[in-house]
């Protein structure tokens, strides 16, 4: 037959298909979650989250070990406090737990890149990511607490801070108050399309902030809504964040592709604890073939749109790509 055309030539052997990927990863994108628990001493393995772990103040430079091990240089840290009230005062404590946690991982590791995630949920006795007033979180108030939570934070020697709560202005808010205390170098990753998911439930196990009652669906997006998440990206970078992200990730590359497409910062995607939950499972059960779905599934999340990703899987992710099954 004469064909001119025969796209299989370049898919014919490992190396050509290798050298005409158009999409290309790296362990540098690579941001590993990490809990760390004031009440605990070494670690312990978190149950909804199979190979995950609490780490204690006293072990948290291990989880940074096994990352650089792995090839990750990047964490986000979610802290466990030893005491939660109303207001969650424990989030902007200079000794707290995140606080303490940056600095044991600078006193070992000075060049390993710390992201710390800022908000309320982890902290307050109710669960929910602000200031109550009634039952309905009161936006304007929570900004004095986040503004306060992400300044702690970069005091206490933090690369970048990620505001979670999905509070109107707050990236103005935190922006403001970073720049007005030296610390206008800091960079804000912005959890802006931050959809209200069922997805999350491992996670609020992990982090232990599911909400005492009701829901978040007042603040967070809702899952029926493509357009909003450009209005919420727009607003943000607005505000002045300097990179932006979707959350969840595999339901959602309809939106990573939009977002990134729309905006010329920075994107990034978080591939949450259901998602995960999910695969670990399949594959325990023997009805997928773990490591390759987690690699797909990985890639089409870049594929979308991301330029990084957090995900339960970056340390085995950096190794697959160093083994280029991905990459």
């Amino acid at each position: 037959m004469d064909l001119i055309n025969r796209p299989r030539r370049l898919r014919q052997n490992n190396a050509v298909r290798r050298m005409c990927r158009e999409t290309r990863l790296s362990p540098d994108s690579l941001i590993y979650p990490v809990f760390v628990d004031e009440t605990l001493s070494g670690k312990r393995p978190i149950p909804a989250l199979d190979g995950q772990f609490h780490y204690g103040l006293d072990a948290v430079d291990e989880a940074v070990k096994s990352c650089i091990d792995a090839g990750v240089g990047r964490c986000i840290l979610f802290g466990l406090p030893a005491k939660k009230d109303a207001q969650g005062s424990s989030a902007w404590d200079s000794k707290g737990v995140v606080q303490k946690a940056i600095r044991a991982i600078k006193a070992k590791y000075p060049d390993f890149y710390v992201i710390t995630d800022v908000c309320m949920c982890e902290y307050t006795d109710h669960g929910h990511c602000g200031i109550l007033c009634g039952h309905d979180v009161d936006n304007d108030k929570t900004l004095e607490v986040l503004s306060k939570t992400a300044l702690s934070h970069a005091e206490a020697g933090a690369d970048m801070v990620a505001p979670s709560d999905m509070m109107d202005g707050r990236i103005a808010a935190i922006r403001a108050s970073l720049d007005a205390h030296g610390f206008s170098n800091v960079p804000i990753m912005a959890y802006s399309a931050k959809y209200a998911s069922a997805f999350y439930g491992p996670f609020r196990e992990a982090a232990g902030s599911a909400p005492a009652f009701g829901d978040r669906r007042g603040y967070q997006m809702d899952p029926h809504n493509r357009r909003e998440a450009v209005k919420e990206c727009a607003l943000d970078a607005a505000e002045g964040a300097d990179i932006l992200m979707v959350k969840p990730a595999l339901s959602y590359l309809d939106v990573i592709r939009e977002c990134s497409d729309a905006f010329d910062l920075p994107m990034c995607a978080y591939s949450v604890s259901g998602e995960y939950a999910m695969i670990k499972a399949a594959g325990a059960a023997g009805l997928i073939d773990e490591y390759r779905i987690m690699c797909e599934s990985a890639l089409s999340i870049y594929r979308a749109g991301a330029d990084m990703l957090i995900t339960y899987f970056a340390k085995e992710l950096a190794q697959a790509m160093r083994k280029g099954d991905i990459g």
